[in-house]
């Protein structure tokens, strides 16, 4: 569906007709251009809103089934153009994506969303207040929207920090508790936000290419600055990807350290037992004939010798540590 439609002339939004097709002719006629939103349109709804626009048939298919990653594509002067957006659940920790797909001519730019994220009427609201970056064009246009899906990106990336920072402090926390799962899980959102995030440096580094001629030399320091928000959130992403390795390595080191322990408590214990074990079963035998079995003194001498030894090894293994 038509989220929303506006005509722009000398920086102006201006009011125009219903129709699109007509709409456009006459942002032709005045050296204008149409920005229309949609959300979500079905294959149907997709041809009557734009089917006049004459869009290649492989951008047309992108947009209606979307499922596709951050690329610029030229169709014949016509730029299509995708965007990732990332939304962050708190509750969940988890990231989903939707995307943008925006289609830029010279007099209109199209931009279908898909998914949860980034919706784009304060963009519209707040680039409409700047009559200098609306004279510019449609890439003007494709810049406000990247600009805020980006400004999206540095606020995800800070509250997945804030998690890495949490799970890094449970791990060395001295807990006897493991947290592979939960690390695991937050690494496959760390993932799943660059997949989204990392691949757009390329298209819009295209766009702020001097060779690239469809946008206006005016809006590429624009981009160009973009571009350097966006990889400090990429490389944010890495670290962050980086670290939950090392945390996940470290969370394993520390189980296996703790299960050493328990095998040399359990090994001081069966060591502890072992002495005076050995001694109950030589003097458990049957034989007739054995030393001190008629000694007076004889049963003495053995529990003396069974506490001696017995100390000995516990104050050698708690030495040790072993216990």
């Amino acid at each position: 569906m038509i989220v929303d439609k506006g005509l722009y002339v000398n920086g102006q939004r201006e009011a125009g007709p219903e129709d699109i097709s007509e709409l456009v002719d006459i942002a032709r006629k005045k050296d204008g251009y149409v920005w229309i939103g949609l959300a979500e349109p079905t294959q149907q709804e997709f041809d009557t809103i734009v089917g006049e626009l004459n869009f290649h048939p492989l951008a047309v298919e992108d947009a209606v089934l979307a499922k596709q990653r951050p690329k610029m594509e030229d169709y014949d002067g016509l730029t299509f153009f995708v965007i990732k957006t990332v939304f962050y659940d708190e509750v969940k920790s988890e990231i989903t994506t939707g995307e943008l797909l925006c289609f830029i001519d010279e007099n209109f730019i199209v931009i279908v969303r898909h998914g949860s994220g980034s919706p784009l009427s304060t963009v519209r609201k707040d680039f409409e207040q700047h009559p200098e970056q609306v004279k510019i064009g449609p890439f003007a246009v494709l810049h406000a929207v990247i600009d805020r899906v980006i400004d999206g990106y540095t606020t995800i990336a800070n509250e997945l920090e804030n998690d890495v920072i949490n799970i890094e402090s449970k791990v060395f926390g001295g807990k006897r508790k493991t947290y592979s799962q939960e690390i695991y899980f937050l690494k496959r959102e760390v993932i799943e936000y660059r997949h989204a995030v990392e691949p757009l440096v390329v298209p819009l580094q295209r766009i702020a290419n001097e060779t690239f001629t469809l946008a206006p030399n005016s809006i590429k320091p624009f981009f160009r600055d973009t571009i350097d928000h966006l990889q400090h959130s990429c490389q944010q992403a890495s670290g962050m990807d980086s670290l939950l390795t090392t945390v996940l390595q470290a969370d394993l080191a520390h189980v296996q350290v703790r299960q050493n322990e328990d095998v040399r408590r359990i090994s001081a214990w069966v060591a502890l037992a072992a002495g005076p074990t050995m001694i109950a079963g030589i003097y458990g035998m049957n034989f007739e004939h054995m030393p001190e079995l008629q000694w007076k003194y004889g049963y003495g001498l053995v529990m003396g010798s069974i506490a001696i030894l017995s100390g000995f090894l516990y104050y050698k293994f708690k030495k040790s540590n072993w216990l």
